[in-house]
């Protein structure tokens, strides 16, 4: 492993300029799986988000470890937020992973604050808690142990098959608060996956980890996200991918359909048109006025992902944990005190969440995420 000192890359004098010099050291990898990717590693002043106001989101509170993403899933809402930083939402989004070193102390300071009332904590909303950087730099065992001595209920999206290294933590965790996990898996299809989502853990391994955290005592749901329009969305696919979900003995099943927010849009658009040219028109008239399918076709799949659950037995999304009281849009103004509003849910990331659409009693999340600036 060679690890290249700050001025190797052009992106790290901005970083430093939005971060202060005293606080970012960047270094680029030519490691096995690390190759060509620049680290910067901030020195945070703090890890705790709050979610706007105005937010629809079911809770208040976020982590995030990280920021950018080597999963490279080519749809990643999370894009736009490399842009708002001075980083490209391409390639750079992949490579220029922005890491917040002392996180895990920091978690545990804040949350120590007589301030801090407990509230529900959401992680992987932004980007993925265990994406390949946290094999370098192991944030999330000291980030579950702070939760876990605090007994501060959390709730945890991935589609990294790391988080198997921390049963152990997450299982002691659950012993003493409200935890929710689950591991998205939006499709089988392993074209589909090498094609859109090229640095993640292919489907059946991500299966494999739900089997071995239901094995473990931790009841594990599926988000099923994303269902990609035209590509992943036909009656077998989803068939298939609801079945092996089963299989896997998850406890719940969430569809989300495909989103294309601004930054996600032009990448994925261009992907498309490089391997999917065809499709072009019908993503057009179909994403036409704005980032979401129309309600007509976000039905559709939730009706045809419930009635394949049901068929194939997986309960309730409530089944391990009480449901989600709705989330209205929220006017803006002050923001509640902390505590409020505990979801002890697992919770979708924010690359495909889906607005509320109103339809037979329904596993889809409320929201339209806004982002926070890094700190």
């Amino acid at each position: 492993m060679r690890a290249r000192q700050p001025d190797d890359t052009p992106y790290a004098p901005t970083v430093r300029a939005l971060f202060g010099t005293d606080a970012v050291t960047a270094r680029t990898l030519d490691a096995p799986g690390f190759h060509g990717t620049t680290f910067h590693e901030i020195r945070a002043r703090s890890v705790l988000d709050r979610v706007p106001g105005a937010s629809r989101m079911p809770y208040e509170w976020t982590v995030n470890p990280y920021r950018g993403c080597a999963h490279a899933c080519v749809f990643c809402f999370a894009r736009k937020s490399h842009d708002r930083l001075g980083l490209d939402t391409g390639p750079g989004f992949d490579t220029q992973i922005l890491v917040k070193v002392n996180a895990p102390e920091l978690l545990a300071r804040q949350l120590a604050s007589s301030r801090w009332q407990g509230a529900h904590i959401a992680m992987g909303t932004d980007v993925d808690c265990y994406q390949p950087a946290e094999e370098r730099y192991r944030l999330m065992p000291g980030i579950l142990t702070a939760l876990r001595d605090r007994a501060n209920p959390f709730s945890l999206l991935t589609k990294g098959t790391l988080i198997l290294r921390d049963l152990e933590l997450l299982a002691q965790a659950a012993e003493v608060a409200e935890v929710g996990v689950s591991v998205s898996v939006g499709f089988t299809d392993e074209a589909l996956w090498r094609g859109l989502e090229p640095g993640t853990p292919a489907p059946h391994r991500r299966l494999d980890a739900v089997r071995a955290l239901g094995a473990r005592g931790i009841p594990c749901g599926v988000l099923m996200a994303p269902v990609v329009p035209f590509l992943g969305d036909s009656p077998e696919q989803l068939r298939a991918t609801v079945r092996a979900i089963a299989e896997a003995g998850a406890v719940s099943v969430t569809p989300l359909v495909l989103h294309l927010r601004p930054g996600a849009r032009e990448w994925f658009t261009a992907w498309l048109g490089r391997h999917h040219p065809g499709l072009l028109g019908r993503y057009e008239r179909l994403y036409g006025s704005g980032p979401y399918a129309p309600h007509w076709y976000q039905r559709r799949i939730t009706r045809q992902v419930h009635e394949l659950a049901a068929e194939f037995g997986i309960g309730p999304v409530h089944r391990t944990a009480p449901p989600a009281p709705p989330a209205p849009l929220r006017p803006p103004g002050p923001a509640h005190p902390p505590g409020a509003g505990r979801h002890p849910a697992a919770v979708p990331p924010s690359d495909v969440l889906q607005p509320r659409v109103p339809t037979q009693p329904t596993r889809l999340r409320p929201a339209v995420p806004t982002r926070r600036k890094v700190t």
